[in-house]
């Protein structure tokens, strides 16, 4: 039988659109050379038109009335690990699809092992390599202490395959390991590919779906720490978790930048064992390990991570500048939020900085994405500038404005509170997160304004 036309597209490796003819500027994300022509098999291929007639979330329903929809919550489950609980949001949610992101290393396969041998426990499980054999699995299991009396295991990189054996299986929670090496035999492409990516993972994605199976899937990251593959993976999931590591790799930070069924941004803690990975019940103290002597530039800040507060030290360092242009540089913050800070630092503050170089650190890690780090962050600036060390039992945060205003932050008491049980007996904090009832063994100091700020200290 003559075989059909095959279908070519050009897709951008980038963002994953699809444009009729290769241009040298992707139109959407607007990337240079990122267009790439990829052969996406027979026009008949039914893995292919399966795919146009489901979509992403299974089997297209009728019209109906929004009211009409059961709005009944799905049962969760826990994952064995109360870190990973958190950050999914309460546990896994069935016919859930769940991305796991990281760089080789930072403990994907071993924690998801850990993972289904707790849950093959009390339901039916299946873990699918298509990276590592079985044995080499078994042995780490092994080392591991893990049962491993219920847990299945399949080695195949076929998606049809792993489908037709999970239906006969029915598994309630499956792990495919990884997603860069998982085909489909409709699609004439190499696995890892931009057609292919996309494909299998929405046609895993559909099965799920439709059967109530959870599906973790693992995916590789590119040298820039983003998700290697076409946008469109990130869209056809339900939550998308990225673990990483610390400065030095005894701990691991698993954060979700993506989750439909709980927090986004919210950061579990584990530390990597001889027995695997370990959750962190207090994350706090292993961002507070600092020198017996109280030394300028250090400031404990208060954040705010998904659903808890967490104690991170920021550190700062200001030395006269050697060259014409002084250095800004910063490890765990925005570069930019640093220049502004100085702006303001200089103008309402009365403190210059034009002729140093400033270098901002984030100790242990952690990545700060909001703004209540600014008023720790210039206290550490004028500690360091003046060498003057700050109380050791001194906490701040809030978010320092354009006009020198302390502006409030959520959680404010909760932050607060978190302190106080640390051992903190001191605390700089904008006035409107000033609790109206004292706090047991702490000392709130309520500041309007960056100057009022800088006279505490």
């Amino acid at each position: 039988m003559a075989r059909g036309k095959t279908r070519k597209a050009y897709v951008c490796s980038e963002c994953g659109s699809e444009s009729g003819k290769w241009q040298g500027q992707c139109p959407d994300c607007k990337a240079w050379n990122t267009i790439r022509e990829i052969n996406l098999g027979p026009a008949t291929s039914p893995a292919i038109a399966a795919a146009n007639r489901s979509g992403f979330a299974g089997a297209q329903s009728g019209v109906q009335l929004l009211s009409d929809v059961s709005v009944e919550d799905s049962p969760r489950f826990t994952s064995g690990s109360s870190e990973l609980d958190r950050v999914l949001g309460g546990g896994f949610v069935p016919g859930s699809a769940v991305l796991i992101g990281g760089h080789p290393g930072a403990g994907k396969s071993t924690i998801l092992l850990q993972t289904l041998a707790h849950v093959a426990q009390t339901m039916p499980a299946l873990y699918v390599s298509g990276e590592e054999s079985l044995q080499q699995i078994a042995n780490r299991a092994k080392r591991l202490g893990l049962p491993t009396d219920q847990l299945k295991m399949l080695a195949e990189t076929s998606a049809e395959k792993i489908v037709a054996i999970a239906e006969a299986e029915k598994p309630g929670i499956i792990v495919i390991d990884s997603i860069q090496v998982t085909f489909m035999n409709g699609i004439d492409s190499a696995p890892g590919g931009v057609a292919q990516v996309k494909e299998s993972a929405s046609f895993l994605t559909r099965f799920a779906k439709q059967t109530g199976t959870v599906l973790l899937i693992v995916g590789h990251v590119t040298k820039d720490n983003s998700l290697a593959g076409p946008m469109t993976l990130s869209h056809i999931i339900d939550t998308q978790l990225m673990l990483g590591t610390t400065d030095d790799s005894r701990f691991r930070i698993m954060r979700a930048t993506k989750n439909r069924f709980g927090q986004v941004n919210e950061l579990g803690i584990f530390a990597m064992t001889e027995k695997g990975l370990k959750e962190v019940k207090n994350p706090s103290a292993i961002f507070l390990t600092r020198a017996d002597e109280a030394v300028s530039g250090s400031v404990i800040n208060v954040l705010w991570e998904g659903t808890r507060p967490l104690l991170v030290e920021i550190q700062a360092l200001v030395v006269e500048s050697q060259l014409g242009n002084p250095r800004r540089v910063t490890v765990g913050m925005d570069q930019n939020r640093l220049a502004m800070l100085l702006a303001i630092l200089t103008r309402h503050g009365g403190i210059f900085t034009s002729d140093q170089d400033v270098f901002l650190n984030v100790v242990g890690g952690v990545r700060i994405t909001e703004t209540s780090a600014d008023l720790a962050s210039l206290l550490a600036i004028v500690s360091s500038l003046r060498d003057t060390p700050l109380p050791q039992d001194l906490v701040a945060f809030g978010e320092v404005g354009l006009a020198g205003e302390i502006r409030p932050v959520a959680s404010g008491q909760e932050r607060i509170i978190e302190a106080a049980k640390h051992g903190f007996r001191r605390a700089i904090v904008p006035m409107a997160n000033r609790p109206r009832k004292p706090i047991e063994g702490i000392e709130i100091i309520g500041v309007n304004k960056l100057s009022e700020a800088l006279d505490a200290i």
